[in-house]
């Protein structure tokens, strides 16, 4: 564990038992004023594992923002020992913006460790890093889907790691993607530097939507039960797939979509995705899918050119009648329904029958 006597957030130290709210500023205006972020310390009086949660790295990506929110606002647990620290916003620029990009248009989440002498970019990532990351045992990143696009709750971490995998798996959810994530992310160079960060893929952007907000906060109560931070019971779900592939299928033709499957959902080889229509409404082609797996990821606009991303497959080694006898025979499957339910918002979902003919 870090330092437990304090934790210092730009010039202001918290000590155990103490709770602050605080900026770190990490860059300036055009006009020459700082440029900072919202920080708050939660420190429970028993020393133990400091943990960073993370939200809105990607300026556009709310839904994180909202459940740090809900851990300020509604604390649905007492910490007992350790520490949190809680980023509800980390590129406020982009915020502001209604972007994922900073000003500078380069990607903050590519850009860390970042550099004292960089771009902007990378000079933000920088104060991020060395002002909170390096104090921290573990990390929980908060993401959404990108724009036109929406994702089924999942969690993604190096699961060669050790640490990151068993961090991976405390969070209690279904699926679990193993990946080092790309070159500059903030829980791949938080790794490198001893400090176990994995993520929390729910959603899409410009979005706070209740079911993932509740799913996240359980898995982050999860996180910390594990770490013997709080006294609530971890989450067990009634399955947990281990992901080592993903693929998108791709449309085929220009045209208009109509879904048959919405996020979440169970495929079958050769199962009909989504039927592809003219704008007169004549079928132009069904998207099949390539292989068994779970929809984890899907676009959320029905026009399409020749090469859009259409569905993202997760496609586990286990056999799918596993996973859905698992959900079948779980005791509360009220969020799952939810969250098929609001994630498919965006898109109709009908069966192979009712597409155009």
């Amino acid at each position: 564990m870090k330092n437990c006597e304090t934790i210092q957030i730009g010039s202001t130290s918290v000590a155990l038992g103490e709770r602050n709210d605080t900026f770190l500023e990490v860059s300036q205006s055009y006009s020459g004023r700082p440029v900072v972020i919202p920080v708050t310390v939660w420190r429970a009086p028993r020393p133990g594992p400091t943990v960073f949660v993370s939200a809105a790295v990607h300026g556009d990506e709310l839904n994180g923002t909202g459940i740090v929110r809900a851990l300020l606002l509604d604390a649905p647990f007492e910490l007992q020992s350790g520490s949190l620290i809680l980023l509800p916003v980390i590129n406020v620029l982009g915020l502001e913006r209604h972007q994922r990009y900073l000003p500078d248009r380069r990607d903050l989440n590519r850009s860390f460790p970042g550099s004292a002498e960089g771009s902007l970019a990378r000079r933000f990532a920088h104060a991020i890093f060395d002002g909170i990351v390096r104090q921290c045992d573990f990390g929980i990143d908060l993401h959404t889907a990108a724009v036109r696009k929406t994702n089924y709750p999942n969690v993604r971490a190096n699961l060669r790691d050790p640490a990151v995998k068993t961090l991976a798996y405390s969070l209690g959810s279904e699926l679990i993607v193993n990946s080092k994530g790309p070159v500059g992310c903030l829980r791949r160079a938080a790794c490198d530097i001893g400090c176990p960060t994995v993520i929390v893929e729910a959603g899409e952007v410009w979005k706070i939507e209740p079911a993932v907000v509740d799913v996240g906060v359980r898995a982050i109560a999860s996180a910390l039960s594990a770490l013997d931070m709080i006294s609530q019971k971890p989450v067990k779900p009634a399955c947990q797939v281990r992901v080592d592939k993903t693929k998108w299928v791709r449309a085929e033709n220009g045209g208009i979509l109509q879904f048959h499957v919405a996020p979440g959902d169970v495929v079958e080889k050769g199962q009909a995705l989504t039927t592809n229509a003219d704008l007169h409404g004549h079928e132009q082609n069904v998207t099949i899918a390539p292989a068994a797996g779970v929809v984890i990821g899907m676009t959320t606009l029905p026009f399409v050119t020749p090469g859009d991303a259409v569905c993202h497959l997760a496609i586990p080694k286990m056999k799918m009648d596993k996973l859905r006898q698992a959900r079948a025979a779980a005791s509360d499957t009220s969020l799952g329904v939810r969250l098929r339910d609001d994630l498919s918002t965006s898109v109709t979902v009908t069966d192979v029958d009712a597409a155009p003919g």
